[in-house]
């Protein structure tokens, strides 16, 4: 069994690299999640104009979405920075960041215009983690996701499985209002493709495990203390502070 600082769970499918992102590598560990890459400067005796590594965290920024419609993320669209998650809802210790910590995130960091989480479904347990993941999508189409999210990950909400009956009666607790509606859009095709998605894009860069993170591009693996999203997070806004400034 992993220890609760370590990310729980394996997801077993082929590492997916995308073409268009030049990495060497992005691998998620038990105890770290390293991006390695070649070095961004050519060796002082190369030709100046030999090619030269893409930065693999500039890449990982690139995949927050920033999208103002997003009903999955919180947080101010232009926020300096960008916490991004790829979660299980069947996942013991991502339950665990979102009881303990990411209500610390939010109250601190969210609340100030400074962070803004992005939530991406990576249901790695089954077909009962995939069906939490479609009834998320679906309660956020009914501007519910936060509280299908609370309810979800209450303390011994997974012990009690995610089938159909059971994501109806979180839906219930999230105040969902229109339950027809919510059953229609957890079975569609839409709800299938968000999912989808947000596991090719997992994939594409190397995770493996849940909880995982980005924050500006670097990658935290687990349920960490609160202390070590603080210090990413600091360092992240300190960055864009000075890009900004140029």
């Amino acid at each position: 069994m992993p220890s609760p600082g370590r990310s729980e769970g394996s997801a077993r499918k082929p590492l997916l690299i995308s073409a268009g992102v030049t990495l060497a590598a992005v691998v998620l560990g038990v105890v770290s999640w390293q991006a390695t890459a070649a070095k961004d400067t050519a060796p002082e005796s190369a030709p100046a104009s030999a090619p030269q590594a893409s930065d693999p965290r500039a890449e990982l920024m690139k995949l927050a979405r920033r999208d103002a419609g997003d009903k999955l993320s919180t947080g101010r669209a232009d926020a300096p920075v960008v916490l991004i998650e790829y979660s299980d809802f069947k996942c013991g210790y991502c339950g665990k960041f979102a009881r303990d910590t990411e209500p610390e995130l939010v109250k601190k960091y969210v609340e100030n215009g400074t962070l803004r989480i992005e939530w991406r479904n990576f249901p790695i347990f089954g077909a009962e983690s995939e069906a939490a993941a479609k009834a998320s999508w679906a309660a956020a189409r009914q501007d519910r996701f936060a509280a299908f999210h609370a309810a979800a990950y209450a303390e011994g909400a997974k012990e009690k499985g995610f089938g159909e009956a059971r994501l109806l009666e979180l839906a219930r607790e999230a105040g969902v209002p229109d339950q027809q509606r919510f059953q229609q859009d957890m079975a569609g095709r839409e709800a299938a493709a968000a999912v989808r998605q947000d596991q090719e894009e997992g994939y594409r860069i190397g995770v493996t495990s849940t909880p995982s993170f980005l924050v500006n591009g670097q990658p935290i693996a687990g349920a960490q203390p609160m202390e070590a999203f603080t210090a990413a997070i600091t360092k992240a806004q300190k960055a864009a502070g000075a890009a900004a400034a140029k």
